[in-house]
């Protein structure tokens, strides 16, 4: 029986990033990691820019200028964002400019608005100064958020709303990618129908199809294949055998403990693949196996909802971070004050539902039961109760592993 640390490393172990690439759009690259630098191919801005509207100016006609004392300047033009002025600057003379637009040739400086009378009681030709602006004061300068050649994301980076925002920057489209990872899934079990079928006698429905589905796709992960197997060791082997070639991992739920109908283990004696572990030292979720079956990993989860749902956070996403390059698919770890209490002893290390607010947690309410879900939605995080502890008390601090 591993730890649970042991049984990560066992996986991680025997887990390869995703390598092939693929080109994607700019609106569907958020999540997904670059697979090349990309660097810019001019400067930004492409141009000297005024950050502000007011008056592009010679910053030497405004010296000493003051309410008092103002400078009175001739506005020989005007120039917006998108446009371009073609003439030049010169001693005494200004151009009015709005924010965005490019500074003007002979203009050093752009006066703020506010700083003017906006030429308001001589029409537009003419403007007061009132306040002193020294050369390159309100002045945006050609190529200082980069210049062309600089690299700006590098091969790895984990794309995000700015990432997209730079690229787009640059003129870019699109952006290359890392292929996201091919995940199937597979449950088990001769009593599980799928939803949407008329119910029957010691029957159940099978949420863990959805659970499992339902958290990839909300770790920004489509899975490739979702099914469903009967207590049938020999179909469960040939299902894995049609869907492997097409799969970076499989997921099964269910048949993994000792039970007569536990056919996970013979499922992997008929397929001949290597069985890494059985049993981690975890509850709920003992009974969990791992093996490799044509160098890709098969994670067997237990058949009761919330131990699939807490070895699925646990061993698989650890792997899913290794697969997609993006670390931020393994839990984040920190402690927390309990503001409840859960007082029983595990004798193995123990992870319960909860629902965490900075460096608070509480114990979700409700049925904590393996088999249970009607406590699981709102939780946010794992709870970590300690073998020799005897649940935990109130004002404890535990760790948490949030979801």
């Amino acid at each position: 029986m591993y730890q649970l640390e042991e049984a990560i490393e066992v996986l991680t172990g025997h887990a390869a990033p995703v390598l092939e690439t693929e080109t994607v759009s700019l609106m569907e690259a958020v999540g997904r990691v670059l697979a090349e630098d990309r660097q810019a191919k001019a400067d930004q801005p492409p141009f000297s820019r005024s950050p502000l509207d007011g008056y592009a100016v010679r910053g030497a006609d405004t010296a000493g200028a003051s309410g008092e004392n103002p400078r009175c300047l001739r506005v020989i033009g005007a120039v917006f964002a998108g446009g371009v002025f073609e003439g030049a600057v010169g001693p005494g003379e200004a151009v009015r400019i709005t924010t965005g637009a490019p500074i003007p040739a002979g203009a050093d400086a752009v006066v703020r608005q506010e700083d003017s009378d906006c030429g308001s009681d001589r029409g537009l030709e003419l403007t007061k100064i009132y306040k002193e602006t020294r050369a390159y004061e309100n002045y945006c300068f050609q190529g200082e958020d980069y210049r062309a050649g600089d690299v700006l994301l590098k091969k790895g980076t984990l794309l995000t709303g700015s990432c997209i925002a730079l690229l787009a920057s640059l003129g870019e489209s699109c952006a290359p990618v890392y292929r996201r990872p091919r995940i199937a899934v597979l449950t088990s079990g001769d009593e599980v129908l799928q939803p949407g079928e008329s119910m029957q006698p010691g029957k159940i429905y099978d949420s863990n199809l959805y659970f499992l589905c339902g958290r990839l796709k909300e770790l920004g992960l489509k899975p490739a294949s979702a099914g469903h197997v009967g207590d049938d060791a020999a179909a469960m082997a040939e299902q894995i055998r049609r869907t492997i070639p097409g799969a970076d991992l499989v997921i099964t739920a269910g048949g993994v403990s000792v039970g007569a109908k536990d056919i996970m283990h013979e499922t992997m004696r008929l397929l001949g693949a290597q069985v890494l572990f059985w049993r981690v030292q975890v509850r709920p979720g003992t009974p969990t196996l791992a093996a490799l079956f044509q160098g890709k990993l098969i994670i067997c989860l237990s058949g009761n909802p919330f131990a699939a749902a807490t070895n699925f956070e646990l061993l698989v996403r650890p792997v899913l971070a290794v697969l997609t390059g993006n670390a931020r698919m393994a839990m984040a770890v920190q402690t927390a004050r309990l503001q409840n209490e859960y007082r029983k002893k595990a004798g193995v290390r123990r992870f319960l539902r909860g629902h965490a607010e900075g460096d608070r947690v509480w114990v979700a309410e409700g049925n904590h039961s393996s088999g249970a879900l009607s406590s699981l939605p709102g939780c946010n995080c794992l709870i970590e109760i300690l073998p020799e502890a005897a649940g935990a008390g109130l004002g404890a601090e535990v760790k948490i592993h949030l979801l």
